[in-house]
């Protein structure tokens, strides 16, 4: 794990502490509601809190648009930002700025019954500074109807697209534009192929075989096309829309795709998709651990307020809300033996399978100079600009330049 400080911006104490008694009303920010979750729950916090209403401030659906919004606003300081979803990967940065309130003290929550994974990823140098909200893992989304035995490593489903060939369809697609999507799978194809982006020690290491084996393997799969070429330019959204469509035999993406494809209109698979851990070399691989906290800003007026919101967030009402209406993995452990959420989300075991296999992405508050770094040098192997050797080389570099200097 890398830490470290950064300068610029930064709050100070005082800031963290003032209003932590104040009530009054708050607004939420988080990235694009696709699956119409945030909207019912701030309606139902709303009817109970009449004096401590929630507004909601929609984002965009891209990850890199949101954090550089968030940044704007904390830097602005922004009183109007009060409850901020961020991503797992940005708490660091953002802690290490002073620009999130610490949950400790009155702003204290109780997070026994969450994932402990979860709770790692919303603390910084051993002071939790959010409330983790919703967790996430990569799924592999394969046509049933095709593929009777979903492939367990990365070489069976690369056998498998004959099949996808004598059905017309693209094999295998994921996230391959270059934005953070990109870093989330080069790092599944470099953790799976038995690599690391950084060694144990938290120093960058990614210049390996095993690392190189395991881009490599995306870098061929574009070159004979088991990924189609129009892959390069997928986001989420991309992929799930292909996938709906009938255009893929297999998909990796998280665990929302899952209702959507189940209910949309125009889904072609509603009937025909299942669920299976992602492949790895020798079996499950490695996905990226994802999801998103919920912190208190230092600039809120109202932190009493926000700190209950926060409670609201991580209770079993809510966290069951996200997993039914939107296919969001909960952060409370016993939610995926819950008999009634399984019966009606199938997918909980193997999506808990796939979160404790997980790994999570760097934790350093250099973090937008580490995504960079991954994305530009991932970018150009798979178009063809760099050698593996080449990517895997520079991006070694670019890491070690950026946590060493925090450029």
């Amino acid at each position: 794990m890398l830490t470290g400080c950064s300068a610029g911006g930064a709050a100070n104490t005082d800031d963290a502490k003032s209003g932590q008694d104040s009530r009054g009303p708050i607004t939420y920010v988080q990235g694009k509601d696709n699956s119409n979750v945030v909207r019912p729950l701030i309606e139902k916090w709303n009817a109970a809190h009449p004096d401590e209403k929630v507004t909601f401030k929609e984002q965009s659906d891209q990850a890199d648009q949101q954090h550089d919004d968030l940044v704007q606003h904390f830097q602005a300081k922004d009183e109007n930002y009060d409850v901020v979803d961020v991503d797992v990967v940005w708490t660091a940065e953002f802690a290490a700025k002073s620009w999130l309130t610490p949950l400790t003290g009155s702003m204290a929550i109780d997070t026994s019954k969450l994932l402990p994974s979860t709770v790692k990823t919303a603390t910084y140098n051993d002071t939790l500074y959010a409330a983790p909200q919703t967790s996430d893992g990569g799924l592999l989304y394969y046509r049933k109807d095709l593929v009777k035995t979903p492939p367990t490593t990365w070489d069976e489903m690369m056998q498998d697209c004959d099949i996808a060939k004598q059905a017309g369809i693209g094999c295998y697609a994921g996230q391959f534009a270059k934005y953070e999507g990109l870093t989330v799978n080069a790092s599944e194809a470099i953790n799976g192929g038995g690599g690391s982006i950084l060694g144990k020690d938290g120093a960058p290491d990614v210049d390996t075989t095993a690392a190189k084996a395991g881009l490599q393997n995306l870098v061929d799969a574009f070159k004979d096309g088991n990924i189609p070429a129009e892959a390069i330019t997928y986001q989420e959204e991309q992929g799930r829309t292909a996938f709906e469509d009938g255009k893929l035999l297999f998909l990796r993406n998280w665990p929302y795709v899952y209702n959507l494809a189940k209910t949309d209109g125009s889904s072609k698979v509603k009937d025909t998709f299942g669920i299976a851990p992602l492949p790895g070399k020798d079996g499950v691989g490695a996905s990226t651990l994802g999801g998103h906290n919920a912190a208190i800003s230092v600039y809120s007026k109202h932190k009493a307020t926000a700190h209950d919101f926060l409670e609201f967030l991580i209770s079993n009402d809510t966290q069951k809300f996200f997993a039914t209406q939107g296919s969001l993995a909960p952060v409370v452990g016993d939610l995926y033996t819950d008999s009634e959420l399984t019966s009606k989300l199938p997918y909980l075991p193997t999506l808990l399978k796939s979160i404790e296999s997980a790994e999570p992405r760097p934790v350093t508050p250099f973090y937008p100079a580490v995504t960079k770094a991954i994305q530009d040098n991932s970018y150009a192997a798979l178009k063809g600009s760099k050698s593996v050797d080449e990517a895997v080389k520079d991006m070694q570099a670019a890491l070690q330049s950026a946590t060493s200097s925090g450029n």
